[in-house]
């Protein structure tokens, strides 16, 4: 176990995914309610793969820096793409230690957020407009989905547009 956790990563991952799991684990006989970090990575040759797994009392920015360090020391240059889950001040914290990265926002974190603004009775049809536009076949047709929800929906839920 702790060689796979001190294994040296390659230099470069196309994406990494970041997001922190809310699990119950047995800690000195009580069971306690704790984050499990993950960062699943696709690297050079497409395939996933698993660069590490963290336990921490709360889901913070702070710690998430402690997991780019080790990704980093652990032989990590550069992450093109870093995908996360809205988590404040976690993208500042990456591009902290990989300049260069691209930070986006996970497509489910940024649709449930969105759905916090809409009444439960629009909830179902603002939710398939919403698949519209990210199951799109091309940009183009994403566009043309995203002027449809605009239209439809912008008016009463201008944050999510």
């Amino acid at each position: 176990m702790r060689e796979w956790q001190n294994r040296p990563l390659d230099p470069v991952y196309p994406v990494v995914f970041f997001d922190a799991l809310r699990v119950k684990i047995r800690d000195e006989g009580l069971v306690k309610n704790k984050a499990v970090y993950v960062a699943l990575a696709l690297n050079p040759a497409g395939e996933k793969e698993v660069l590490g797994l963290w336990i921490e009392q709360s889901e913070g920015a702070t710690f998430g820096l402690t997991v780019v360090d080790e990704l980093k020391t652990r032989g990590v240059n550069d992450i093109l793409i870093a995908v996360v889950d809205g988590l404040k001040g976690f993208p500042e914290t990456i591009t902290s230690v990989f300049p260069r990265t691209t930070v986006q926002t996970c497509i489910v974190h940024l649709i449930r957020n969105g759905l916090a603004f809409v009444s439960w009775k629009d909830c179902k049809a603002s939710l398939s407009a919403l698949k519209a536009i990210y199951q799109a076949e091309s940009v183009d047709m994403a566009r043309m989905r995203l002027e449809e929800f605009e239209a439809e929906w912008g008016k009463r839920y201008p944050a999510i547009g």
